[in-house]
């Protein structure tokens, strides 16, 4: 059965409070793990010989990349809305179990708690496919607005974790196991916020009438996977007229089409992220030397990595800043590789104050280009094939960051173990 949609402008209201909650979704889904990330030089310190900033980086990866093939594969037939909620509620689960297991084993190392810290952090990557592709495919067919929020706020969880430790860090760092009482509060703050996300995309999200407007016409469009939504925002039938001259339900394209024809964007992302994490958090975490700014160093870069990947994420949004050619976006991203030999001599050679400013535009690069990509891509395609093009971007982001993170253990050739 053909059901036609006719745009209704009265049901855009809510555009703006859409846009904020999008902002905190997207915080929630790596504020958890920019939790863990930030807290590296507790884990260092705990587990010295493991080389946790890279471990746990590596034991993420797998699993997220590997869990949203699966859901790629099967996006078409996925309840989105279960899917967002069991990201979400996973989240809040794991930022608590780092709580607990901290209090547990009393702050101590071994070989015990590193592993109970590795489950966790897969359980992370399980979440955050479940969060990523399905808020960014969900969103895709929206407003692109919508994703650049998400994007951001995505972002965001990075400088507010980054500033968060760097306060508490300060607040702690000459008391008693100051170290552990900043990861403490971290996880602590981290599952609070999380639980808020599990909350907003449950009740708020699905209310708002631009949301409800988007997915009744998505449906209209043959999307299957918006129907739990659309009973969570009050609609229990589709708004339109049946068309009983065509019985046909409209056709989209598979994903191995849409992979052909965006082929381009799929591999603008994955270099953007095989790039960013082949050096962050790694090298930065154990390879620059030793400064002035002593243990406060590797912080300091993180957190100018991610203000600087923060504002890059919102310079899109000035249309004549935006880079929406496809050949420019390629010669771009292609070109940004010349940071590799870049970090490697201002480390061996340069001071700290080179190293940062090479961070920060290691930080402002990736968060414009994320940006420009993901909003330029999905356009000028139906609902559901929107839905399945933002998973396979995604997908390609997550295997960027995989190769990244296998990829950053190079710099570790001739150093020893």
């Amino acid at each position: 059965m053909m059901i036609s949609f006719r745009a209704a402008p009265a049901k855009l209201e809510g555009k703006y409070t859409a846009i904020v909650v999008c902002w905190l979704l997207g915080n929630g889904c790596l504020f958890s793990w920019n939790s863990m990330l930030t807290i590296q030089d507790y884990y260092v310190y705990l587990f010295p010989q493991y080389h946790p900033s890279r471990v746990l980086t590596l034991v993420y990866q797998p699993f997220a990349f590997i869990t949203l093939a699966v859901l790629t594969y099967n996006e078409a037939k996925i309840n989105t809305r279960q899917r967002n909620l069991f990201g979400y509620i996973l989240f809040f689960i794991s930022s608590l179990l780092v709580l607990i297991l901290d209090l547990a084993t009393s702050g101590k190392g071994g070989l015990g708690t590193f592993i109970g810290i590795c489950v966790i952090s897969g359980a992370f990557g399980v979440a955050d496919a479940h969060v990523q592709g399905g808020m960014v495919g969900d969103l895709s067919l929206m407003r692109p607005e919508f994703v650049q929020s998400f994007l951001a706020g995505s972002a965001a969880s990075g400088v507010l974790t980054s500033m968060l430790r760097l306060i508490t860090k300060a607040a702690f760092e000459h008391t008693k196991n100051g170290l552990r009482k900043g990861a403490i509060l971290f996880f602590a703050i981290s599952s609070f916020f999380e639980l808020l996300c599990v909350l907003l995309y449950a009740y708020a999200f699905p209310k708002l009438p631009v949301v409800k407007f988007y997915r009744a016409k998505a449906a209209s469009e043959g999307s299957k996977t918006v129907a739990a939504d659309l009973a969570a925002g009050g609609i229990q039938s589709l708004p339109g007229e049946v068309d009983d001259e065509d019985p046909q339900e409209p056709e989209r394209l598979s994903n191995k089409e849409l992979l052909f024809q965006n082929i381009d964007y799929a591999l603008d992302i994955f270099l953007i992220y095989a790039l960013t994490l082949s050096i962050l958090p790694g090298f930065l975490s154990e390879d620059t030397g030793k400064h002035s700014l002593g243990t406060w160093y590797a912080l300091v870069l993180i957190a100018m990595y991610n203000v600087w990947d923060l504002i890059g994420r919102y310079i899109p949004l000035l249309k004549f800043l935006k880079l929406e050619s496809r050949k420019g976006l390629m010669a771009v991203i292609l070109s940004r590789f010349l940071l590799v030999p870049a970090f490697y001599f201002t480390a061996k050679y340069g001071d700290q104050g080179w190293m940062i400013l090479l961070t920060s535009f290691l930080g402002l690069t990736n968060g414009y280009l994320t940006v420009c990509v993901l909003t330029s891509a999905p356009k000028g395609y139906k609902g559901p094939e929107q839905n399945a093009l933002g998973n396979l971007l995604v997908l390609f982001l997550l295997g960027g960051l995989f190769s990244g993170v296998t990829l950053d253990w190079l710099w570790l050739i001739g150093k020893g173990w």
